[in-house]
C-alpha cells in the first residue's frame, strides 16, 4: 500500500493553516508506515527544510530510503548527488521518476526490507463479505473530509476552509465489529462553468469515476447553503450508474433554532430529488458529531437491500399479480404479454422480464412495475432496475 503525502514545508510555511494540516497528515503517515521514502529534488539541491525532515525521520525509528529525484541521466550523478551527502544519511538513491532510472534497484531493496508477505489467516474465506464501498461526494467545502475524519476518529483527511483541498479520491478502511467500510473521500464537484484549472478538471473526473467502484454514494449537502442544481446532477450521475444514494444534510446544527428554515430545506430536498425518492435523507453535523452515530447503521440497512437476492418463483408471483391488477396497454391493437421474470444481478437488484414485444412497453408501465417490485420485496431505499427482452421462439 503506497501512501502519497502532501509536501512538508518549513517552520514559516507552517503558519499557513493548510500547510500545517498537510504536515500533520504526513507525520501520521510516517507513524503508520513500515518503510519511508524521502524524496529530494536534485535540481533544487539541499534546502533547510530537508535537514528538518531528515531529523524528523531519524527520530521515527523507521527504515528510511533517501531518494534524490530528477537525475535524468547517469552522467548527472557525479554533478548533482554529492551535495546531498551533507545530510549525513547512510545511502542516497539517485533516480529519475519521469524516466524510470534507478527505480528497479530501489524497489528490490524496499521489497527485501519488508520481508515475506504475511500468510493469509485461515479464517479468510472466499465467501467472506468484502468491505462496503462508500463514496462521499458533493460540492467543494461541504464537509466530506470532516465527516470521514469523524467516523474514523482521527485526522486522516486534510480539512481546511479553503475549497478544493481534496484533489483526488482517497480511501480509508474503517472496521466496526465484524463490519468493514471502505470510505472514499472525493474532490468537490463544481459546475462545469466553474471548472477552470486542469487539475480541478482532473479532480472532478476522478470524483465521478469513483461512482464506478462504490456501492453507496453519500451526497453531502451544506444545510446552511441548501441544495443546488449541481447536487441534483451529482445524484443523477449516481443513478445512471445504478448506485444506491443517501442524502446527508451536514451542518444541521446551524439550523437547530430555525424550524422554518429546517422545513424549507427538507421541502427543497424532496422536490429536488423526487426522481430518487427512495434515497434516505439523514441530518447530521460532522463538527459536533450529532447524528453521525446513526449513519453507519443506515448504511448497513441500505447496503443489505442493495445486495439482496430473490428466487425466481417469488419474482414471478409478484409479476403475475401486477399484470392481473394492471395489464400493459395495447400497442396498435396488439396485446403485449409478459411471460416471466428473473433476477440477473445485485448491486442494484436487476431484473429481466421476457415479453413478446419489449420495445413497445411504455416507460410509465416500467415505472409501475419497478414500484410494485420495490414495495413487494422491501426495497424501499435502493434503486431497482428492470429490463425487457424478447422471448426466443421455440424451434420446431
Amino acid at each position: 500500500m503506497l501512501i502519497d503525502t502532501g509536501g512538508i514545508e518549513g517552520d514559516k510555511a507552517s503558519e499557513v493553516p493548510i500547510n500545517r494540516l498537510i504536515g500533520e497528515q504526513s507525520r501520521q503517515a510516517v507513524a503508520e508506515a513500515d518503510v519511508i521514502l524521502l524524496l529530494l529534488d536534485a535540481r533544487q539541491g539541499v534546502t533547510p527544510d530537508d535537514y528538518q525532515v531528515v531529523e524528523i525521520l531519524r527520530r521515527s525509528g523507521k527504515p528510511v530510503h533517501y531518494l534524490v529525484n530528477k537525475i535524468d541521466a547517469p552522467e548527472q550523478i557525479d554533478k548533482l548527488l554529492p551535495t546531498f551527502y551533507e545530510l549525513g544519511v547512510p545511502k542516497l538513491w539517485p533516480l529519475s521518476a519521469s524516466h524510470g532510472l534507478g527505480l528497479g534497484e530501489l524497489l528490490d531493496a524496499v521489497v527485501a526490507e519488508l520481508g515475506p508477505p504475511p500468510a493469509e489467516p485461515a479464517a479468510v474465506a472466499e465467501d467472506q463479505p468484502r468491505p462496503v464501498r462508500v463514496a462521499f461526494i458533493g460540492r467543494p467545502n461541504v464537509g466530506k473530509s470532516s465527516l470521514i475524519n469523524r467516523l474514523l476518529g482521527s485526522e486522516r483527511m486534510v480539512v481546511s476552509e479553503v475549497p478544493g483541498t481534496t484533489r483526488d479520491s482517497v480511501d480509508s478502511l474503517l472496521i466496526r465489529g465484524d463490519r468493514q467500510y471502505q470510505l472514499i473521500d472525493t474532490a468537490g464537484i463544481r459546475r462545469k462553468g466553474k471548472v477552470r484549472e486542469s487539475v480541478e478538471k482532473f479532480s472532478v473526473m476522478r470524483a465521478l469515476a469513483t461512482l464506478e467502484r462504490c456501492d453507496l454514494a453519500l451526497l453531502v449537502i451544506d444545510a446552511a447553503e441548501g441544495i443546488t442544481e449541481q447536487d441534483t446532477k451529482v445524484i443523477g450521475y449516481g443513478l445512471e450508474r445504478g448506485r444506491a444514494c443517501l442524502v446527508l444534510l451536514n451542518k444541521w446544527d446551524l439550523l437547530k433554532d430555525d424550524q422554518r428554515q429546517q422545513k424549507r430545506l427538507l421541502a427543497e430536498v424532496e422536490r429536488a430529488v423526487h426522481f430518487a425518492g427512495y434515497a434516505p435523507v439523514h441530518k447530521l453535523s460532522a463538527l459536533s458529531g450529532s447524528g453521525v452515530g446513526k449513519l453507519l447503521p443506515l448504511v448497513d440497512k441500505v447496503s443489505e437491500q442493495y445486495g439482496r437476492e430473490f428466487t425466481t418463483s417469488r419474482l414471478n408471483q409478484i409479476l403475475t399479480g401486477a399484470v392481473a391488477d394492471h395489464p400493459p396497454a395495447l400497442h396498435k391493437g396488439r396485446r403485449i404479454k409478459l411471460y416471466y421474470v428473473t433476477q440477473i444481478s445485485t448491486r442494484p437488484p436487476t431484473l429481466i422480464i421476457f415479453s413478446n414485444d419489449p420495445k413497445n412497453i411504455h416507460f410509465s408501465y416500467q415505472r409501475f412495475l419497478i414500484n410494485r417490485f420495490r414495495d413487494a420485496l422491501g426495497l424501499d431505499q435502493v434503486p431497482v432496475r428492470i429490463f425487457f427482452r424478447q422471448r426466443q421462439r421455440r424451434q420446431l
